[in-house]
This record gives structure tokens, sequence and C-alpha cells, in this order.
């Protein structure tokens, strides 16, 4: 096992993780529940400290694969500055759920604002994470990049 399949591995986390927290964070909403909200928060805190070893391992991966043949390397350095987008904004995220987590430790309940901040903030973390997760398919399989796809019609 090397770098790329510990990378491989990992950058599932982020994605499905604030997919799975923005979903619970939702039905929390729905139900009116203050533990499902705060166990989302939690899940929030829990993604943005398992998505650092992904981006950490972004870069030794890409030179185990970026003299494989097919490999695109504009398309690595695009995945890799949107990567970095990405792990600040998953980043504040989990900073601003363990805030809220904290500041309403106390509190019969967080209020709606901060949820539907939180709620918002993790949409646009998941579109961002997607679409870095959808570039870095685009690194290794070239059936999947916009130029193969043109060929095609």
């Amino acid at each position: 096992m090397n770098w790329a399949h510990v990378h491989l591995f990992l950058n599932h986390i982020p994605v499905l993780g604030t997919v799975f927290g923005a979903l619970l964070l939702v039905f929390g909403l729905v139900r009116k529940s203050e533990e499902i909200k705060r166990v989302s928060l939690g899940v929030f805190v829990i993604i943005a400290v398992l998505t650092t070893p992904v981006y950490f391992t972004g870069e030794p991966a890409e030179e185990i694969v970026e003299h494989l043949q097919g490999v695109s390397e504009p398309i690595i350095e695009e995945h890799e500055e949107l990567a970095l987008v990405s792990f600040i904004a998953v980043g504040i995220l989990g900073v601003i759920a363990l805030i809220t987590l904290w500041r309403y430790r106390h509190a019969d309940g967080i209020p709606k604002g901060f949820v539907t901040g939180v709620l918002i903030l993790s949409i646009v973390v998941w579109g961002l994470m997607t679409w870095t997760a959808n570039l870095g398919g685009k690194i290794r399989h070239s059936e999947i990049r916009s130029e193969a796809n043109s060929h095609s019609q």
C-alpha cells in the first residue's frame, strides 16, 4: 500500500461525511431534535479532523501518479488548488460546529439561525468536496473528462 492508495481510500470521508452531516442536520431540524442537531455538529467536527490526512496525503499521491501515462498534470494542479479551498472550508465548518457545540453546551437548544447557517455552510462544503473529488477522479480516469465525452457525441 502506498500514499496513492491511502489518499484514494481516505478521500471519500469528506464527501460522504459532509452530506451525511447535512442530511442528519436536516433530519434534526424536521424532528425538532436538539440531540440529533448536536450529533450532526459533532459529525462536522470529526469530518474536519479526518479531512486533514486526506489533504496531506495528496502531495505524496501526486508524486506517485504524476509520471504515469494518461495522467493530466493540469487536472492535478486544478485538483490541488481546489483541494486547498475545500480543506479550508471544511476546517471553517468544523470550527464553527465546535464553537456552536461549546457555546450552547448547557443551553436547552441551539438558536435556529446558527443551525441554518451551519446547514448552508455544510451544503457549500459538500459541493466543494464533490467538485474536488470529481477533479481528482479525472486525474486517472480520462473517460470522465469533458474532452472524452465530447468525442463520443
